[in-house]
């Protein structure tokens, strides 16, 4: 079996939920040794954001279990936290403390609001992080409620991934330094990151800045979902003229009877011609009139419904274990594939004698 990009790469993760354990998961994922501390008794298992790494049960309320994690540490590559700033630092394995005897480890921080500012030391949630940077408040119909999209922006958008970016650019930069350093990864930071193209769009004035009446937050009718005769939806992602051509093919609409495209002051007139139309026939009738078009025209699919698509199944985009389906590993890397490690990952006491933790660190 080829190794994957980061073989060799030792990571301790200290458990947490949500984004630190995914920023963790797509490093196992792409071949680093990852051994995850834990609470003797953790109160969730994580399921698919856990897979690939070994659990090792500490106790860092006892001084025993904190000078094992400072054995192991100073073994690693890479040190993944996501607890309130300070708690490191009040455990005695904060950024100081432990680059101080690794020089070369990359800290890695996991927060909402980050290590400073005057919010730092609040709570919060995934709804939270949008609300504040202006996200929430974009994902809304016109004159509607904002609806929060999951947890996947703050959370693993702009939370996970952008540690798991961070790292691998510290990572980089040891490489020609020989010198770790800290990454504070904050979601409100990552989050803002990710709605550069709205701020990018509003900036030269395509964004006018009601939720609702905008060309990607379901103003238009282009981008939109539709409801079919059978309860199912469409999805309508038409932008440019020659899918709008085809859209119009698909549904047997002259262009001559709408308005120009982008004429805003007429999109809600336009989406109703296109609901009436859409509501006409059922999902897999227009699935197969839309599928040899071309015109960036879909179903949309529940969780249930996705594991069978034939693209998906073509790709292997999910896999099942046997206690469900699991996203795969991505990106897709030719030379050094990435693996979902959704086996037995083995043990903790393995992976740190290869790791080379004096055996009195591992009783």
């Amino acid at each position: 079996m080829i190794a994957g990009p980061l073989q060799g790469l030792k990571v301790v993760e200290f458990a947490g939920l949500g984004p630190g354990p995914f920023a963790a998961m797509l490093l196992a994922d792409a071949g680093a040794d990852v051994v995850r501390i834990d609470r003797p008794r953790p109160p969730v298992d994580g399921g698919a954001l856990v897979r690939g790494r070994p659990v090792l049960h500490l106790d860092l309320k006892s001084e025993d279990g904190r000078a094992r994690a400072r054995e192991i540490i100073d073994h690693a590559d890479v040190l993944i936290e996501g607890f309130r700033p300070g708690v490191m630092e009040r455990l005695g394995l904060g950024p100081d403390e432990c680059l101080g005897v690794n020089p070369g480890l990359v800290y890695g921080r996991m927060t909402g609001w980050g290590q400073d500012g005057p919010r730092a030391q609040q709570a919060g949630h995934d709804i939270n992080y949008l609300a504040l940077t202006g996200a929430l408040r974009s994902f809304a119909r016109a004159g509607q409620a904002p609806v929060p999209p999951l947890n996947v922006v703050a959370d693993y958008g702009g939370g996970g991934m952008m540690l798991a970016f961070g790292v691998l650019a510290a990572l980089q930069a040891r490489g020609r330094t020989g010198r770790g350093q800290v990454v504070d990864t904050a979601m409100v930071d990552g989050v803002s990151l990710l709605m550069t193209g709205v701020w990018s769009r509003r900036a030269q004035g395509r964004w006018p800045g009601e939720p609702g009446h905008n060309e990607l937050d379901t103003g238009a009718p282009f981008y939109d979902v539709y409801a079919t005769s059978d309860g199912g939806y469409m999805a309508v992602g038409s932008i440019e003229p020659q899918f709008w051509s085809r859209l119009l093919q698909g549904l047997q609409i002259s262009p001559a009877d709408l308005p120009d495209q982008w004429d805003r002051t007429r999109w809600p007139e336009t989406k109703k011609v296109l609901a009436e139309v859409f509501a006409s026939r059922t999902r897999a009738e227009w699935t197969a009139v839309f599928d040899p078009l071309d015109a960036c025209v879909t179903p949309v699919l529940d969780l249930g419904e996705a594991p069978d698509d034939p693209h998906l199944r073509a790709r292997g985009t999910l896999f099942d274990t046997g206690d469900g389906p699991q996203p795969a590993a991505a990106p897709r890397l030719a030379g050094t594939p990435l693996r979902a490690a959704a086996g037995d990952p083995g043990t903790a006491e393995d992976t740190l004698r290869r790791w080379g933790v004096p055996a009195e660190a591992r009783t």
